[in-house]
């Protein structure tokens, strides 16, 4: 809780959703491990008791294994990506997305194992958001416009 704690504290303000997009693939990995467990015990998995079963029940199990794997990477990627557009940089957020793209490609992220072309949905999505960041940086009257408070806070910021 401390490490949690000092993430909000010590980060400006505005950064808080950047952490908490870090959070969320390991809160994904933690939910997977829980049902996980709980599927274990009743002697069953989720494959086994088929995914159709459990959507139907709410529970998004795929896209939790899809988000959860690879948590480390995957919630530093995202965490970087929406820090950098929260600042409106938008060169280094497409540069963290097209990473997570290659990183996704291969496995490191996104993925329950390493390998070649594990996860290329989810690759071509982080590709088609890091074209969209870098067409915001080369026409900025795509980019949103900042507010006067906005303009104030990245002033403070900046001194």
């Amino acid at each position: 809780m401390a490490i949690g704690a000092q993430a909000f504290q010590t980060t400006p303000t505005n950064h808080a959703p950047a952490i908490v997009l870090a959070l969320t693939p390991h809160l994904a990995g933690w939910c997977k491990t829980l049902m996980d467990g709980a599927l274990g015990v009743a002697g069953v998995s989720a494959a086994a008791l088929g995914y159709d079963k459990l959507f139907n029940v709410g529970v998004l199990y795929p896209g939790l294994e899809t988000l959860g794997g690879g948590a480390i990477l995957t919630g530093l990627v995202l965490a970087a990506i929406g820090a950098n557009v929260i600042d409106k940089k938008f060169v280094n957020a497409a540069a963290f997305a097209l990473a997570g793209a290659v990183l996704t490609f291969f496995g490191f992220m996104h993925g329950q194992a390493v390998g070649f072309a594990v996860t290329p949905t989810v690759a071509a999505a982080y590709a088609i958001v890091a074209a969209f960041l870098f067409a915001l940086d080369r026409y900025p009257a795509l980019a949103p416009k900042l507010t006067m408070s906005e303009t104030a806070t990245a002033t403070t910021l900046a001194e």
